[in-house]
């Protein structure tokens, strides 16, 4: 690994916030972890948080699960990868419902209005299935974690997205809704308040909407939707307040963005459209990852496979009958890494050459899949020579 790309990566652990970013399936999860594992090692007290539903984060951190709350590792887990670890590592994956519960309970203006809310069904809606929703919960939890000050670092694996600015994006989104005119129709009085009898004044000509309305959802649901905007109206403001921070903090030099991909065509493609956005949005990416790389075990050498063959020619798979020499199965693999190996190589110079002078790391394919902290630790000596 480039010496230069390495101390690249690890400038990325030295501010507040790392994000990672990347498509589905391309080890993004596994490489939050070994970033943060790497900070703990570098004498950081570091949070690494997942919102991506699979808990492969709490596998590899050698917990038994993870929630919303934040969980420190063992140190005796730490030692077991054999490096001197000297500061904290903690974890915890996004519960969507739980942590929208939280923002509701911190900024409700009044215990009835925070109990109106959680109680709406539409509230229920909002908070486990509106579109962007788990980015926008995503970004307060965030903001909420960097306000409290406790960690030095806290890691951000995001979920995967065809669209790096969905997620940066999503509080905007989520507020416009809020904001929206038909929201602020909502909760102008037509309804707030009025109850069944106002409501049956307004269905008797304040607004032919409002009438057409009503007729496809029942008075009862417009009036509790209007009492669930209305019990939000007081949080606007707040919304606002902590999305536009939250953008100053990822915009600011105290974030970096650790793009992850693989060699395949696809995930190559997605994670030069993810560099492009956020360079454009004038997001600081640190570092381009990239995961599985294949190796080519004879370093460019040809392979000789008659002296191979010859070398190994006594040498036979034990117990298994029917199969031809080793050696021969072992040039055959050989020539195979070889061809794919030097594909990835190919893939990796096309993206080096359009993302530079962003650095771009390989993490070798391993003959093993990463589920635990030796894993980690493993990719983090590739990474940064540890």
């Amino acid at each position: 690994m480039s010496p230069v790309a390495s101390e690249a990566l690890k400038s990325a652990l030295a501010r507040q916030v790392v994000i990672c970013v990347g498509s589905g399936g391309v080890g993004k999860t596994t490489t939050s972890a070994a970033l943060a594992l790497q900070a703990a090692a570098m004498g950081k007290k570091v949070l690494v948080c997942t919102i991506d539903p699979a808990r492969r984060l709490a596998n590899s951190m050698g917990l038994a699960s993870l929630t919303n709350a934040e969980t420190r590792v063992p140190d005796e887990a730490l030692a077991s990868t054999g490096a001197r670890i000297s500061g904290q590592l903690f974890a915890m994956m996004l519960d969507l419902k739980r942590s929208w519960d939280e923002v509701i309970e911190r900024y409700a203006p009044n215990p009835q209005a925070r109990d109106t809310i959680l109680a709406n069904r539409f509230y229920r809606q909002l908070s486990t299935a509106l579109a962007g929703s788990q980015e926008y919960v995503a970004m307060e939890k965030l903001h909420a974690l960097h306000e409290r000050g406790a960690y030095d670092l806290i890691v951000l694996d995001t979920p995967p997205t065809t669209n790096a600015l969905d997620f940066l994006d999503a509080p905007n989104r989520v507020i416009d809704f809020l904001d929206a005119d038909a929201m602020k129709w909502f909760t102008s009085g037509a309804f707030a308040g009025a109850g069944r009898v106002g409501l049956r004044v307004f269905q008797a000509g304040s607004a032919y909407a409002g009438r057409i309305l009503a007729r496809f959802t029942g008075a009862g649901t417009l009036e509790e939707l209007s009492k669930f905007m209305g019990s939000l109206s007081g949080m606007y403001e707040g919304f606002k307040e902590r999305a536009g921070q939250v953008r100053q903090l990822l915009a600011s030099e105290r974030t970096s963005f650790v793009v992850v991909t693989s060699p395949s065509p696809l995930p190559m493609e997605e994670a030069l459209h993810f560099h492009r956005q956020l360079t454009l949005a004038k997001m600081r990416v640190t570092a381009v990852v990239a995961n599985r790389v294949n190796v080519d075990f004879l370093r460019g050498a040809p392979l000789h496979r008659e002296a191979l063959a010859a070398a190994a020619k006594e040498i036979r798979a034990p117990g298994v009958q029917g199969l031809g020499p080793l050696g021969e199965r072992l040039a055959d693999t050989l020539a195979d890494e070889q061809v794919l190996a030097s594909l990835d190589a190919k893939q990796l110079e096309r993206l080096a050459a359009q993302v530079a002078p962003t650095p771009v790391l390989a993490v070798p394919r391993f003959d093993h899949d990463v589920h635990d902290l030796n894993g980690l630790w493993q990719i983090d000596r590739t990474l940064f020579g540890s």
